[in-house]
């Protein structure tokens, strides 16, 4: 079994990032976890996140009081889920970090 894990900047001054994990056997990715984090008054905070924790491939919306909105997503193919996840944060963090900072009021 392999594994990997980085972390993607979204915007030049590194306040939101991708951090990405990918777990492989014999070629394969058999688990993923894509993950926005946006730093916010000196904090971390996890926002969106893409995993097959609970055996199928979804996306939790989190809020800052650590609540989730579980959404599945029906896509099979971990290597296509890795993908679509992504571009899915790349295009829209910034509408994703809109609606966390609305519930921080």
């Amino acid at each position: 079994m392999g594994s990997k894990e980085f972390t993607k900047i979204l915007v030049p001054d590194g306040t939101d990032r991708l951090r990405i994990k990918i777990i492989t056997e014999r070629g394969r990715v058999t688990d993923v976890v894509i993950q926005y984090e946006s730093k916010i008054k000196d904090r971390w905070y996890p926002i969106v996140r893409y995993d097959c924790s609970h055996g199928f491939f979804h996306r939790d919306i989190l809020n800052p009081k650590g609540e989730k909105i579980k959404q599945p997503i029906p896509i099979k193919n971990l290597n296509d889920a890795l993908t679509y996840a992504e571009q899915d944060i790349k295009d829209r963090w910034e509408w994703y970090k809109e609606k966390f900072r609305k519930g921080t009021k």
